[in-house]
């Protein structure tokens, strides 16, 4: 099966809104670290928690224990997404009578394990994963910790604990994202090495500094240590982590508080802090805005494909775009799924197949198979019929499903009635199969245009600009309503590809804070500009994003 890539993203994101409301309306809570443990939970939900929200008490359901209770908007969150109870009733988030309280407990279906008291619930884990296994039962039991909780003694004790009795049904998440409720973990109590000032990337980018991992193997445990906001990295975690036999799994998840919302992000205030309502809609619009960048590596050296693959991987690119072409459908020919096949095991960061052949529903599976985690089609070489047979194989197999449009092409209407569950819609801006090519300026309109009717349809999925993409339009392009940014010459074409990435995606930042600031200016004129420029206190933030608020005329 597939890594179910966009169906967890599109969740994560459904969940993150959630959050945003819920503590809105209860005035109180706790996004921060809602925010930092998202991607963990939703690859727990969505791809390998086994649990019946109809049969809340499945006996052989796995467990999910939050020890890190503070956070329970996050779990509720998600647990509504996964059909638990209707999302409405996060609007009764920590009200008295609520089965949605400020910390999980018992009287709401699904959870397993009270979280208040810091520091118990990995002690909590240990006994329901001995009890499984003295009673023979083949369930996992998943904990989430915090780091600020790890000042505990219990924690510790835990952790011998488990080891002693090798409890290898055990996988826990430490959610290290370096702040806890006074602070920088670091400068309180530290798991890695001291932090001197508040620059949390020196502790992000220096792995000579990690000793949290040591700490945990000296106790006996198998660590594995990701970016846990790549979801495929936490994927490949919990498969490792269930396939390791012996002794528990630690999985040392490096995170950021209040990830996908900028004001949030490594600010010790909103560990335990709810949004006002006027900033709520902004926050939703900056949710709405993630996007990601897919080198596309035909813009290399086609004959040493696995040397291109491997400077996107040291460029932290989101996906891998492969463009597949046939030399028929379009005039250029490059490789086809043996390729594919050869080049997965370099990495486990997402392929974003782009089929550009004639007659794909012959030949999909084949691309599935090679380990393509989304599959775009043609609208020019499909219909309703094989396009249909063509989604549902990839939804079946936990593919991300594409369409694309040439320039010339518009969205056929025999394709709406799939648009709410596609994710994905490439818009080429180039004629395919040529290379060098300039953006289609026209695409700009297309793309707006698009948009109404991906609306209207329920739509979901990403918008994805294929085609001329470079750091002189990507900006405007974001701001058509591009969310998934191909880039060939302009990244792999490059002498450096992370410094590539890197312009890119500082250039797309530009582009989101100005819509930002105008969605404030729209809802709340200069007062609200202001105010939403204060709330940004880390870092040069607040600097650059005043700077762009003059420019806009709004202060």
């Amino acid at each position: 099966m597939g890594l179910n890539y966009y169906q967890i993203k599109k969740n994560i994101l459904r969940a993150r809104k959630l959050v945003i409301k819920a503590t809105n309306i209860a005035g109180s809570g706790h996004p921060g670290g809602s925010f930092s443990m998202a991607e963990i939970l939703g690859c727990l939900f969505y791809k390998y928690l086994k649990f019946d929200p109809n049969n809340p008490q499945w006996e052989d359901r796995d467990r999910l224990v939050l020890s890190k209770g503070h956070a329970a908007p996050g779990l509720f969150s998600n647990m509504a997404v996964a059909g638990y109870f209707p999302e409405s009733e996060l609007e009764t988030l920590r009200k008295f009578g609520s089965r949605l309280q400020g910390h999980p407990d018992l009287k709401c279906p699904g959870v397993e394990f009270c979280g208040g008291s810091l520091g118990t619930g990995l002690s909590y884990s240990v006994g329901i994963a001995l009890a499984a296994k003295i009673n023979s039962k083949d369930h996992h039991v998943y904990t989430i910790i915090g780091d600020g909780e790890s000042d505990e003694g219990q924690i510790w004790e835990a952790a011998m604990t488990a080891a002693k009795y090798k409890v290898d049904n055990l996988t826990a998440f430490l959610d290290r994202n370096f702040i806890q409720q006074d602070s920088y973990t670091e400068q309180i109590m530290p798991l890695d090495e001291k932090l001197e000032g508040d620059d949390l990337s020196e502790m992000w980018k220096d792995a000579s500094r990690w000793k949290t991992g040591d700490k945990w193997r000296s106790f006996g445990w198998n660590v594995i240590e990701i970016d846990g906001h790549r979801i495929e990295q936490i994927d490949a975690a919990i498969a490792k982590a269930n396939a390791t036999k012996g002794i528990p799994t630690m999985i040392i998840s490096r995170t950021v508080k209040g990830k996908s919302i900028e004001h949030m992000e490594d600010n010790p205030q909103w560990h335990g802090k709810a949004p006002d309502s006027d900033v709520v809609p902004i926050i939703n619009h900056e949710l709405d805005s993630q996007f990601m960048i897919a080198p596309s590596i035909i813009a290399g050296d086609m004959a040493n494909l696995e040397n291109e693959v491997k400077r996107c991987v040291s460029g932290r690119s989101d996906y891998i775009h492969l463009d597949v072409m046939d030399g028929q459908f379009v005039p250029t020919k490059t490789f086809d799924h043996n390729k594919i096949k050869e080049l997965r095991p370099l990495t486990i960061i997402p392929f974003d197949s782009h089929l550009m052949i004639n007659e794909p529903v012959k030949h999909v599976r084949d691309y599935i198979d090679a380990g393509s985690d989304i599959i775009t089609v043609h609208a020019e070489v499909t219909d309703e019929s094989s396009f249909g047979e063509i989604h549902d194989l990839l939804k079946q197999n936990q593919i991300g499903v594409g369409f694309a449009i040439n320039p010339d092409t518009e969205l056929p209407e025999w394709s709406y009635k799939f648009l709410p569950s596609l994710d994905q819609l490439i818009v080429m801006s180039v004629v395919p199969g040529k290379s060098g090519q300039k953006y289609i300026e026209e695409t700009h309109v297309k793309i707006t245009r698009l948009n109404s009717i991906l609306k209207e349809n329920n739509f979901s999925g990403y918008i994805e600009a294929d085609g001329g993409v470079n750091l002189e339009n990507i900006g405007s392009i974001f701001a058509d309503g591009a969310r998934v940014f191909v880039g060939g010459g302009a990244i792999v074409g490059q002498q450096d590809v992370r410094i590539a990435i890197r312009d890119f995606r500082n250039e797309v930042l530009k582009s989101r804070r100005r819509i930002l600031l105008d969605k404030a200016h729209e809802l709340g004129g200069t007062d609200l500009v202001n105010k939403w420029i204060g709330l940004h206190v880390v870092g040069e933030k607040q600097e650059q994003i005043k700077k762009i608020a003059q420019e806009a005329g709004y202060i």
